[in-house]
């Protein structure tokens, strides 16, 4: 396969790659929300039969990995590279979950971009001539996410409107030669992003201004118009982030309102799940992903679709000593076939 670069940030895959199978596997409360009814598997307890949250992730990360090759007809020895991560230290999440499968393994980091960075490098990967199989994976879970980057659950600390709710859910994707009904006919690598905002209960606008920036850049990069996509859709800005991303588009000279979308309100329903300005983490836009979009893609009811995830790069330690919060995106150009 041959690729392209195009403008400052992109490539244009002249042979596209296939997403050939996915999965999303989620937690009790993703399952009350809109989307409930649409994931592969589901767990009430939120635990997936571990003790920990931290092993409650990892074991829905081999669920969903599981779930993509069964849709896709592969097994991990047909798999030449994983991409993985989530939001936990050193990635634990994912090398504890993918280590029984023994596929060679690259590490991420995105924050709650990874999804889109997974992505991005596994259709590289294929279009490169690298693997004919790369699995794309990222996870997120409530009760990790909270006990680490904010206070633990038995605090009861309040939550104010601007927060969102990390989602407990991981997302997987099959991506190689093989054709399906959805390609990867280009991607757009975000810059980092950082307008100084220090609320880690804000995510969304911290992770607005890096949206609004890979948006327009893919937008330049192949000469399009936002109407030319069925959807362009975010990873997690929820609402506040919705709100200020399009302020900030149309400073740009882009309108999207008509045609934009956000994983972090569809996950959830707003008036009775009480989750604030939305979902958000690595799985929130994964399996929205995997159990939503690709899905009315492959029916043809989409025919083209930006996929941006977005992701806020804090840490608890640059958090506890002050740092901004700076934000980054990823674009994945997704079309029917």
């Amino acid at each position: 396969m041959m690729t392209m670069t195009k403008g400052s940030q992109s490539l244009m895959f002249a042979e596209s790659p296939y997403v050939i199978g996915h999965g999303a596997v989620a937690g009790k409360k993703e399952s009350e929300g809109p989307l409930g009814k649409k994931f592969d598997y589901v767990d009430d307890t939120n635990m997936f039969g571990e003790k920990t949250w931290e092993q409650a992730e990892s074991s829905m990360q081999r669920m969903a990995c599981r779930h993509a090759m069964e849709n896709a007809d592969v097994t991990p020895k047909d798999v030449r590279y994983l991409f993985g991560g989530d939001l936990l230290r050193q990635g634990v999440a994912t090398s504890m979950g993918v280590e029984k499968m023994q596929i060679p393994m690259f590490g991420l980091f995105g924050a709650c971009s990874t999804s889109g960075e997974a992505l991005a490098l596994s259709a590289m990967c294929v279009a490169a001539g690298y693997g004919d199989m790369i699995l794309a994976v990222t996870s997120s879970h409530f009760g990790s996410a909270e006990k680490e980057f904010r206070f633990p659950l038995g605090y009861a600390s309040q939550r104010p409107l601007s927060a969102s709710w990390t989602v407990t859910g991981s997302g997987a994707f099959v991506v190689g030669r093989k054709k399906s009904h959805v390609r990867i006919s280009g991607v757009t690598i975000g810059k980092i992003v950082d307008f100084g905002l220090k609320d880690s209960q804000n995510m969304g606008a911290c992770m607005a201004p890096a949206a609004c920036d890979t948006i327009v850049t893919n937008l330049k990069d192949f000469g399009r118009e936002p109407e030319e996509y069925d959807r362009i859709i975010t990873g997690d800005l929820g609402y506040v982030g919705q709100t200020i991303l399009f302020d900030l588009m149309r400073k740009k000279g882009f309108n999207i309102r008509p045609n934009h979308a956000d994983c972090g309100k569809l996950i959830f329903d707003q008036d009775s799940q009480d989750t604030h300005a939305g979902g958000s983490g690595c799985g929130c836009a994964a399996i929205t992903l995997a159990a939503y979009i690709l899905p009315k893609l492959e029916s043809g009811e989409w025919k083209k679709v930006l996929f941006v995830p977005t992701g806020a790069l804090m840490s608890t330690v640059s958090y506890n000593e002050g740092n901004s919060v700076p934000g980054i995106a990823h674009a994945i150009v997704l079309e029917h076939c």
